[in-house]
């Protein structure tokens, strides 16, 4: 089954803009290879980490989205893990984009059956 997910990861502050696009495009490759659909590449721009790390007090944050299955995400994650890149990439985090339905009785929306605040 293919579900949306998001990618987030933070690179170094100093990286050009050609290294950020071969990560990218790697990671494009990796989904549409894996039977994937890239919904969004969004470069959200340079911002303060909450806390320094590898000694970097800013990162840049880079958002992918796509469509895919559960065996995709995990060989994404691999990727991230190991890429040549890896110097560069501080930090990743993934997360499934949940679908929303509208109960008329509850008068609320739920999220996989739990109620949204």
């Amino acid at each position: 089954m293919n579900r949306t997910y998001e990618v987030m990861f933070i690179v170094r502050p100093d990286m050009t803009e050609e290294d950020q696009d071969k990560l990218i495009s790697t990671l494009e490759a990796a989904v549409t290879s894996s039977g994937g659909l890239v919904k969004n590449v969004e470069k959200m721009g340079k911002r303060r980490l909450a806390y320094a790390v590898r000694r970097f007090h800013d990162g840049m944050y880079i958002l992918l989205t796509f469509e895919g299955s559960g065996g995709l995400v995990h060989e994404l994650e691999r990727r991230l893990r190991v890429t040549e890149q890896r110097p560069h990439r501080l930090r990743h985090l993934r997360r499934r984009l949940a679908k929303l339905r509208w109960s008329r009785r509850k008068q609320v929306f739920w999220s996989y059956g739990r109620p949204r605040p």
